[in-house]
């Protein structure tokens, strides 16, 4: 059976355009999460509980690192699909991944989607809950910045892959700078 080169030359630009995709939601949660206090304060949440200055980035925070994490995990799905690697489940995926050294382990994500999830269905009014909360993404960010940096080195060597525009992946590579230093 012959092979589509097209087909392929298409899936190949799909995994490109996902991996840019990750290095925009790297580069706009690191810009969220700049403009909060870290760690954030129960009692600042609950003095400026109406302050749209600090809550649109909160709002940001949320949305950004569960789009993250979704783009990550499609990416990485892609990737194993285009290396010829078996992806029926996330979880074997994520297997091959923590195996390669691109992903820190399976908890670790787990417990990333688990914060994730949290996040987006709890409608939470206790201060020192949502304090908690953020400041538990705050501290999973890391991972996922790292994972989307391995991932791009991973795509790059392994199957000659990575994202096109040249000013984002400077943007991507100083937040994963600022991230995985600090």
């Amino acid at each position: 059976m012959a092979t589509d080169p097209t087909l392929l030359q298409a899936e190949r630009r799909h995994l490109a355009n996902l991996l840019e995709a990750v290095q925009r939601c790297v580069h706009l949660l690191d810009a969220s999460e700049r403009k909060l206090p870290c760690p954030l304060e129960p009692s600042l949440l609950e003095q400026r509980k109406t302050d749209p200055e600090l809550f649109e980035p909160l709002a940001a925070v949320n949305e950004r690192f569960a789009k993250l994490q979704d783009t990550l995990g499609a990416a990485m799905r892609h990737a194993l699909l285009l290396a010829g690697e078996r992806t029926d489940s996330f979880l074997k995926v994520l297997a091959f991944f923590v195996k390669a050294g691109v992903a820190e382990s399976t908890e670790a994500w787990q417990t990333c989607r688990t914060a994730r999830n949290l996040a987006a269905h709890d409608y939470e009014t206790d201060y020192a809950a949502i304090a908690e909360h953020f400041n538990t993404l705050h501290e999973l960010t890391p991972m996922l910045f790292d994972t989307s940096l391995k991932l791009h080195e991973y795509c790059a060597e392994n199957l000659g892959i990575a994202p096109a525009d040249s000013e984002l992946r400077q943007l991507f590579r100083e937040a994963c700078a600022r991230r995985l230093v600090s």
